[in-house]
């Protein structure tokens, strides 16, 4: 299939965020965060289609991660930073990477790989070329900058067993595929795994199912695509939202796709516009990996 899919993208409760991002599947439950206003939010313990707040900080809050062996506690990409945020809601910032630039740059989007590793991009706020970076999270809590020279870093994602990432610069509307060293989290050489044409959107969040084909956002063009591992547009979502943010596979058994999206930035938002979608597909992914952080 690799046309539009008529499938219906109906939104899953009643919330409208400013700009809904980081959609994961955690013990059970959906979290996401709606990024200008700081806020995490995750599924109510209810089973109900709501939204709660888990937590809220006074920064713009990009992504997000759990920590391993850590009750409540999570790792954030924030502001211009990575923090920590233990069980009573204490931050303690591990690096402000971007501090000498926070007029202009912040932290974007972000997940965790096979081996614990949590991975981190910015993104210039104005659109200025080459401003945006690439962190990792080392295991002495030390933050590196591997990737430089980035506008907008969307992404990452990661193959099921851990040995590709894609990222993505969505203001180049380009996706790349890099080898990862399972034992360093060393990057290889960084190779074009797609290019979206200039009128057809930016590519924004993404995630990787358990037959290793990408399901990514695409910002701007109201559609949620899936390409096989060789680069194959396979399928095609119309979402009722112009801005897709990201996607997450979870649910009982892993089929449900969830889609973000954002309002802001539109000068008439729609009724759904913001919006949390989702629908069942065939293919199940895997809930998001927490951080391996002392």
């Amino acid at each position: 299939m690799n046309g539009m899919d008529e499938t219906r993208v109906t939104p899953w409760s009643d919330d409208r965020l400013l700009h809904g991002e980081c959609a994961r599947w955690i013990d059970g439950r959906l979290h996401l965060v709606d990024l200008q206003a700081g806020r995490l939010l995750a599924s109510a313990r209810d089973g109900t289609n709501r939204l709660v707040e888990v937590l809220h900080i006074d920064a713009p809050l990009g992504a997000f991660a759990a920590r391993r062996d850590h009750a409540d506690s999570w790792v954030l990409a924030a502001g211009v930073g990575i923090a920590l945020v233990d069980a009573d809601r204490n931050i303690s910032w591990l690096g402000r990477s971007e501090q000498e630039d926070a007029a202009t740059v912040r932290m974007n989007d972000g997940a965790v790989d096979a081996h614990g590793r949590f991975w981190a991009g910015s993104m210039s706020r104005d659109g200025a070329p080459g401003r945006g970076s690439l962190y990792r999270l080392e295991p002495d809590r030390t933050v590196v900058r591997v990737v430089d020279g980035l506008t907008v870093a969307n992404g990452p994602a990661f193959s099921p067993d851990g040995a590709s990432m894609y990222l993505t610069d969505s203001a180049r509307r380009i996706v790349d595929r890099v080898a990862i060293d399972p034992d360093t989290g060393a990057m290889g050489p960084r190779r074009r795994f797609l290019t979206l044409d200039p009128d057809g959107g930016q590519p924004d969040g993404m995630t990787v199912d358990l037959e290793g084909a990408l399901w990514m956002a695409v910002w701007g063009a109201g559609e949620v695509r899936r390409y096989l591992p060789d680069g194959i547009l396979d399928r095609t979502l119309r979402v009722p939202a112009s801005q897709p943010t990201s996607v997450c596979l979870g649910g009982r058994d892993g089929r449900d796709l969830f889609i973000t999206s954002a309002s802001d930035g539109l000068d008439d938002p729609g009724p759904a516009d913001g919006a949390l979608f989702s629908l069942r597909v065939d293919v199940p992914g895997q809930p998001a990996l927490s951080a391996i952080v002392p």
